[in-house]
Formats: structure tokens, sequence, C-alpha cells
């Protein structure tokens, strides 16, 4: 009896310990929902504001988030069309020549590039598992493949999405800024890691095979008729597109509502009425107190397109759906649209995802390197983005 006392002492203590522990992180948590929502709350009305928060994100819902879905779908359909006929191999082999030299990565690095830029960020992750292909990095250049990666997460999705507002050129230039943005997020990323860890610069993400770009289809695949792979292609690409465009909608309706509220302002008179879009306009207040910094960096010549970056730190498709809204606002020009490309292909929701893929193979303590990283590419995206535009637009 004595013994069995003295074990469940301890796991007692770590009980009380753990809820202690828990407590003032709930009752923070408390404080920030309560002090956002009652300071919009007391400026709007609490009635305007839920009602604000309801129809804006219902009006998101049927107008954004299915336009978006429809959009992933038709790009999902292409880029398993692009897997099923070599596409990707013949844009992986004409890539790969450029990983090391600009990247300090090997060739094979190229296809996370493409598969990165058809799907998501997460794509990334998914082939660093793959123990063929790993086996050609070294630890510091693994490392690195979080940033290299998320700077072309949905990368399709942004410029089609950008193309179907009407410009042709903008989103090509704002590419051009996400490529250089993720040469300075992937090698800033390997110089930290490298300076903290001098050792991986020798040692080998994994001891394994050599990397094979594609297994060899089956042979029962071989004999299917061209009509049938490219239907079948579709389908599959259509269903994985449909995911994705489930997958961003708690994004928009969560993240965009919210940055909505605190960009757009109340009703041509002045009143909250609780229809969508309305708000307190903080963002715009505070962006214009940064304009000195804003204008010539980016070029932003309205200060509500400071909110489409903040969004895309959380989730690009989020960001996305803002742009419908400030274009019917007079608010976004050319120079914004190639700006919004660059650091929204560049960013595309790292916060949201940067933990949990380091946390996924094993570098969970260089996070913050990470996030460091990427910040400064995104923002060199941008900036080259508009260097671009004012050349060229």
């Amino acid at each position: 009896m004595e013994n069995k006392h003295k074990t469940e002492c301890p796991e007692q203590s770590c009980s009380a310990k753990t809820k202690k522990h828990l407590l003032p992180k709930g009752l923070i948590c408390l404080v920030i929902i309560v002090a956002l929502f009652g300071g919009i709350g007391w400026k709007m009305g609490m009635a305007p504001m839920l009602n604000t928060i309801m129809h804006t994100a219902h009006d998101l819902l049927l107008n954004t988030c299915f336009y978006l879905m429809a959009i992933c779908v038709l790009t999902g359909a292409l880029g398993k069309l692009f897997v099923e006929f070599g596409v990707v191999d013949l844009i992986e082999k004409v890539l790969r020549p450029l990983m090391r030299p600009v990247f300090r990565l090997p060739g094979v690095a190229s296809l996370g590039a493409v598969l990165t830029f058809l799907s998501d960020n997460p794509a990334i992750i998914t082939l660093a598992h793959d123990k063929h292909f790993s086996g050609y990095f070294k630890k510091y250049q693994y490392i690195s493949l979080t940033n290299f990666g998320t700077a072309f997460g949905m990368g399709l999705i942004v410029i089609v999405f950008m193309l179907g507002q009407g410009y042709m050129l903008e989103p090509l230039l704002g590419f051009v800024g996400a490529c250089c943005g993720c040469i300075v997020s992937t090698r800033l990323m390997q110089y930290f890691v490298l300076k903290a860890y001098p050792q991986y610069k020798e040692e080998n993400a994994l001891d394994s095979e050599q990397f094979e770009k594609q297994a060899e289809r089956p042979t029962h695949q071989e004999e299917k008729s061209t009509f049938l792979r490219t239907l079948n292609s579709l389908l599959d690409g259509g269903k994985s597109g449909v995911e994705v465009g489930i997958s961003i909608i708690p994004g928009v309706l969560i993240i965009s509502t919210l940055v909505m509220i605190l960009t757009f302002g109340p009703s041509a008179d002045g009143t909250f009425t609780g229809k969508a879009y309305e708000g307190i306009a903080i963002l715009p207040t505070l962006a214009n107190k940064l304009d000195w910094l804003l204008q010539p960096l980016f070029g932003f010549s309205d200060p509500h397109q400071i909110a489409f970056p903040i969004t895309a730190l959380g989730a690009v498709g989020a960001a996305l759906s803002l742009v419908p809204n400030f274009l019917a606002q007079g608010w976004i020009d050319g120079n914004a649209i190639a700006v919004f490309t660059g650091i929204g292909m560049c960013w595309s929701g790292f916060l949201s995802t940067h933990t949990a893929m380091l946390d996924t193979i094993g570098y969970r303590e260089l996070t913050s390197k990470a996030i460091m990283s990427h910040c400064v590419g995104g923002l060199v995206a941008a900036l080259v983005a508009h260097g671009l535009f004012l050349v060229f637009g």
C-alpha cells in the first residue's frame, strides 16, 4: 500500500502542475478573444457585428470559395494530365541544371518545385519522405526543402486566379518575383542551418539508394488507350482539386472574414447595418502611418492593399478571396496584382504549414529560422515584382 501511494503521488503532482500551467494560457486566450471582439462590438454594436460576420462568411462561401474550388478542380485536372503524359518529367529535366548553382540543391529538387506549384506546400514533404529522393541531399539541403517547396505552393492556382481577374502580364511578373524570393529564402535557411550545425554540410540526409524520377508505370496502364488515360487523369486530378478546394474553405471563412472586418469601413452613411463587408477599418489606418515605407518599396497605391500580404501569411486562398472585393472598390491596380502574385506565392500560408512541415521531417527546433528566412523571402518577392512592374508594366 505504501509503494502504491508513492507511485500515485507523482502522477497527481504532475496533473496538478499541468492544470496550473494551462490556467494562465486559458486566461490569456479568453482575454484576447474578449478584447478583440469586445472592441469590434463596442465600435460596431454587438448585433451589427454578428450579422456582418455571418453575412460576410456566407458571401465568401458562395461567391469566393466555390469559385476557388472550380479553379482548383481545373488546375488539378491539368496537373494530373501533365504527370500522366510526361510533361512534369520534361519540365523537371529543363529545370534540373538550375538547381545547384541557383538554390544550392541537387538537381532532383526541381521535381519538388513542379509538384508544389501544381498542388500545395505539403507535396514537398511527401516527396522528402521518399528515401530514393532524399538520398541525394545533405542535411542542410534537406531541411531547406521546406522553404524551397513553400515558395511555389499553390502557384498555378494563384496565377490562374489572377489571370481570371483580367490581368495577363502582372501575374507573370509576380511569378518571377516569387522565384527570386524562393532563392533568398532557401539560401538564407541553409546559412542559418550551417551556422547552427556546421556538421550538416557533410552529413547525408539519409543513407539510401539513388533517386529514380518515377517508378515505371504498370504494364496494364501502358496498354490503356490514350483516351482512357486522358479521361482518368482529368477525373482523378479534378477529384484532388475538390479536396484542395474544400481544405481552403476554413481559412477563407475564418481569416478573410476577420481581415475584412479590420479592412472595410461602415456603410455609405457612416452607420453599421450588419451587411456583409462592413468593418472598423483598422488596417488601412495603420497602413497610412506606414505609407512612407510601403509606397516606395512595394508601390502600394491604397492602404487597403496591406490586407493581402497579412492574410497570405495564414492562407493564400483566404488572401485571394480579398481580390474581387478590392477590385470592385477600385483599390487595386496592375502593380498590386504583380506584388500580390509574388508575395502570395512565396508566402502561401507558410505560418500555418512550416511548423508542421519541419516537425514531420524531424527538425522542429529550426522552425523559427525557417519562418524568419521565408518572411525575408516573401518581402524580396514583393520588391522584385514591384521593380519588374515599373520596368515592364
